[in-house]
């Protein structure tokens, strides 16, 4: 798959009638070897989309579930080239399951631009997040992997500008990821900001599906969401699972069961 296949399995999912079960983990989190049975444990229990979070030392956006992942991911190993290995490791088993990179930018700037779109391609990844990139800056990452098909995915926020969205679409994105909430991941959910309205007007502006991130847990909460997003995004609540599960076959479990259940719930 790439940035633009990406792109058209949020359409067929659309054309199904129900919105795309967008699910996160850190990487590493709690071996590196643990992530690609979990990858394959999500996916089987019906995730569309799965975001690897790669570990990073400083994650400003993301709230203490995923921080503490983080840290344990770190001292177990992980990172961009583990997160890189564990993408081809998937697709080694045979799956197809989109996947998309979430962190942030100073690992990938570190490694290389142009180093880092050619081995995020030969691996299997399609599409980049870097939650500290502004609009204004992400052509510095866009152009190169534009070039190897891998898609970015913009940010946009609650207190993002008109004049800001709509410079969305120069990108032409698989998706756009509206951040329901001012704050941190795994904050508490309190209904995307501005609601369908405001999703239908990112919809509009960008001419890009919108998956809703930040704070959504349970599967009333998915059910909310997917009544007018293209796409909800579930993170804090599956990193959760995988610490207080205990060992990695426990995990795989548990999160299957999380994410079974948000997946029945968000059929409309």
């Amino acid at each position: 798959m790439s940035g633009a296949s990406l792109r058209r399995r949020f359409e067929e999912i659309a054309e199904e009638g129900r919105a795309a079960l967008v699910v996160y983990l850190t990487q590493g989190d709690p071996t590196p070897s643990a992530s690609v049975d979990l990858l394959v444990a999500i996916a089987d229990a019906g995730a569309d989309v799965i975001e690897l979070g790669v570990p990073f030392s400083d994650p400003s956006a993301d709230g203490v579930v995923i921080q503490a992942a983080m840290q344990r991911a770190l001292e177990a190993g992980g990172g961009l080239s583990s997160a890189l290995g564990t993408v081809r490791a998937f697709r080694d088993r045979g799956y197809q399951t989109p996947i998309v990179l979430f962190g942030y930018s100073n690992p990938i700037f570190v490694r290389g631009v142009e180093r880092f779109a050619t081995e995020a391609a030969d691996a299997g990844v399609d599409a980049l997040l870097t939650v500290d990139v502004p609009i204004d800056e992400l052509a510095e990452l866009h152009e190169p992997l534009a070039k190897v098909g891998i898609g970015v995915v913009p940010l946009v926020a609650p207190t993002s500008t008109p004049e800001r969205i709509a410079r969305v679409s120069d990108f032409d994105p698989a998706f756009v990821y509206y951040v329901s909430m001012t704050g941190v991941t795994g904050s508490a959910f309190r209904g995307a900001c501005g609601g369908a309205e405001r999703v239908q007007a990112i919809q509009a502006a960008t001419k890009a599906p919108v998956a809703v991130g930040f704070g959504i847990k349970t599967g009333s909460d998915a059910e909310q969401i997917a009544a007018y997003a293209d796409g909800v995004v579930v993170g804090s609540a599956v990193v959760r699972r995988i610490a207080s599960a205990g060992d990695p076959q426990s995990a795989c479990s548990s999160v299957a069961e999380l994410v079974s259940e948000l997946r029945a719930a968000m059929k409309r």
